[in-house]
C-alpha cells in the first residue's frame, strides 16, 4: 500500500455482460488497486441488459466495500460494448478514467498502476495489450485495418486503458458519439502509449450476441475509418472496364469482318459504353455515401434505463 496516495480523483468504468463468473474477483482487483493508490476513486459497472447473476455478483461484492464507490449504469437493453463504454464514460467525472472493456483479471494490479504512471508522462491515452492468446480474427482485422486506414498509432488487441480528462475533451470535440473508441483515441492527435505484458492466459470467449455485435462493430469500423470500400469498387470498376473494353474491340471485329448479326453490333457497342459509364458513376456515387457516412455517422444514441448508487 502507497504511504502517500495519488490525488488525482480516478474512475474505472467496467463493461458487464453475463460475467458472473468473473466480476466478483474482477472488482475485488481493480477495487484493491485502486483504494491501495488513490485517495478518491469511482468504480462504474456498465450493466449491457445482463440475462445472468452478474448484477447479484456486484452488489454482493459492493455490500463489502466501505462508502460508495461502485456504482451500476443499467442500459435499457443490449447495445454492445461500445454504446455502452461510452455511456459509462460519459457518467464518469475522473480526472482519469480506466476503461475495462472485459473484466477477466489476466494481468497483476501494478500492470494497473504502471498504466496510470505513463499516463502521466505526457501521454494522455495508455493501453495494456496482451503478448498472447490472440484471436486469429482480430488478428486479421486488426492487419486489414491497419493497412487501409489512416490513423496515427497501429490498432491491436488491448485488455484495458487509460484516458486523461483532456483526452476525453478532445475526443467529444471531434465528435458526438464514438462508434469505434479506438480509432478515434488512435487518431485524436494526442500522444498514446501501449505498454505490452506477458500473460500467462488471455480470455476471449464470446457469447454469440457479442460476437455478432462485435462483427457489426468491425464493418462499420471498416467503412468509416478506412477506404476499403472506395478502393474495392475501384477494383470492381477497373475489372469492368476491362470486360467492356474486350466486348467493344470484340464488336469491332465483328462488324469489320462483315459477319455481324443484324442489330447486335450497335446493341453491344451500346451496353459497353453504358455499363462502363455505370460502373465508373457507382464508384463516385460509393465514395461521396462514405464520406457522408463519416459526417453523419455520430447521430447513433444510447439508451440508459438506470444508475445505481451502491452505498454502505
Amino acid at each position: 500500500m502507497l504511504l502517500n496516495k495519488e490525488k488525482n480523483f480516478i474512475s474505472a468504468v467496467v463493461y458487464v455482460y453475463n460475467q458472473e463468473t468473473q466480476i466478483y474477483r474482477f472488482l475485488e482487483l481493480v477495487n484493491e488497486t485502486l483504494r491501495n493508490s488513490f485517495e478518491k476513486y469511482e468504480i462504474i459497472c456498465v450493466n449491457d441488459a445482463s440475462t445472468d447473476g452478474s448484477i447479484k455478483e456486484i452488489k454482493r461484492y459492493a455490500s463489502t466495500v466501505k462508502g460508495n464507490v461502485i456504482s451500476i449504469l443499467n442500459m435499457s437493453f443490449y447495445q454492445g460494448l461500445e454504446l455502452s463504454m461510452n455511456a459509462g464514460v460519459d457518467l464518469a467525472i475522473g480526472d482519469f478514467v480506466f476503461e475495462f472493456d472485459l473484466p477477466h483479471a489476466s494481468y497483476s494490479s501494478n500492470l494497473i498502476i504502471d498504466v496510470y504512471q505513463r499516463s502521466l508522462q505526457g501521454y494522455d491515452i495508455v493501453a495494456a495489450a496482451p503478448l498472447h492468446g490472440k484471436r486469429t480474427s482480430s488478428k486479421i482485422f486488426y492487419a486489414v485495418f491497419n493497412r487501409l486506414s489512416h490513423t496515427q498509432y497501429l490498432l491491436r488487441t488491448e485488455s484495458f486503458r487509460i484516458l486523461s480528462r483532456r483526452g476525453i475533451n478532445r475526443v467529444h470535440s471531434m465528435s458526438r458519439t464514438i462508434p469505434y473508441r479506438k480509432a478515434v483515441y488512435a487518431n485524436c492527435g494526442l500522444k498514446t502509449d501501449v505498454i505490452t505484458y506477458d500473460n500467462e492466459s488471455y480470455s476471449s470467449f464470446q457469447d454469440k450476441d457479442t460476437l455478432h455485435k462485435q462483427k457489426d462493430t468491425a464493418l462499420d469500423a471498416m467503412i468509416l475509418y478506412t477506404d476499403i470500400a472506395y478502393r474495392f469498387s475501384m477494383v470492381f470498376a477497373y475489372i469492368m472496364m476491362f470486360i467492356t473494353t474486350l466486348t467493344g474491340i470484340y464488336t469491332v471485329c465483328i462488324y469489320i469482318g462483315g459477319r455481324p448479326v443484324v442489330g447486335w453490333t450497335t446493341t453491344m457497342l451500346f451496353l459497353s459504353f453504358a455499363f462502363l459509364g455505370l460502373f465508373v458513376i457507382l464508384t463516385i456515387i460509393i465514395k461521396y455515401m462514405s464520406l457522408i457516412l463519416k459526417i453523419n455517422f455520430n447521430k447513433q444514441k444510447y439508451i440508459i434505463e438506470s444508475i445505481e448508487k451502491i452505498t454502505n
